[in-house]
């Protein structure tokens, strides 16, 4: 039996990044630490963290109780409203978003002064939760061709079209064509990350060349999801695991 790994599996380089700032933490913080929200949609990683002391914290109800803390804001980022937050109660605050979110974070907030924005991307997702916080009451979210026709947008408005990072690529193309059809002033920047359209691109070259595939991640991991879709739909015999057991 001949066993294919993808060259671009593992972490990509914001998760990385974000995992390590963890682990630097819990060697040299002086403070309790805690991650807003789980570090990386792993549950491997998030128990083994937990298991070195480093506590998760789900709400702003809950960032509001804290005293004397470290806080890491994860690789998916987190709006305005939580840095607020975290400077009233005086924590110390490693921020560990992603730069490819951050430039998202970024683009949003500029565009938003001439422009409605469209978030493309799945709305409970916590990256595109933290983006649309850096927009305005005007800013949308959409995922599918179906929503996109039921958007409440006036005619002559002007638009700019983002994506989540880990957004699939092919989807959004579609969703791009079907805005333009509509003849919009649209600006289009595609923000997903080059290392996911790489692994997507892979993924999908693998899975139409072998007989089996084995999609490895957590249960709640956009990227891994995505990648399962993508590999069902060219190999039949895709299967999405999360640990050997």
């Amino acid at each position: 039996m001949k066993v294919i790994v993808a060259k671009t599996a593992g972490f990509c380089f914001g998760v990385k990044r974000a995992v390590d700032t963890v682990y630097e933490q819990i060697e040299n913080a002086s403070q309790p630490v805690y991650t807003f929200g789980p570090i990386i949609h792993n549950e491997q990683v998030v128990q083994d963290l937990e298991d070195k002391g480093v506590r998760v914290i789900e709400t702003e109800e809950e960032l509001q109780n804290l005293t004397d803390a470290v806080v890491i804001i994860r690789s998916h980022g987190v709006g305005p409203q939580i840095y607020r937050l975290l400077e009233e109660r005086g924590l110390t605050v490693v921020d560990a978003t992603c730069p490819f979110v951050k430039k998202i974070h970024r683009i949003v907030e500029e565009q938003k002064k001439d422009r409605r924005v469209i978030i493309v991307g799945n709305r409970s997702h916590p990256e595109v939760i933290g983006i649309q916080g850096w927009g305005d009451e005007r800013t949308l979210v959409v995922e599918t061709a179906e929503e996109l026709d039921n958007l409440p947008i006036l005619p002559g408005e002007k638009l700019c079209v983002v994506a989540q990072t880990t957004f699939n690529y092919k989807k959004f193309q579609d969703l791009v064509e079907k805005f333009e059809k509509k003849g919009y002033d649209i600006l289009v920047l595609n923000t997903i990350c080059n290392a996911t359209q790489e692994r997507q691109v892979e993924a999908r070259r693998i899975a139409s060349e072998v007989d089996a595939m084995i999609v490895i991640g957590g249960r709640h991991s956009s990227n891994t999801r995505k990648l399962y879709e993508i590999c069902q739909k060219e190999c039949k015999n895709t299967y999405y695991i999360q640990t050997l057991g």
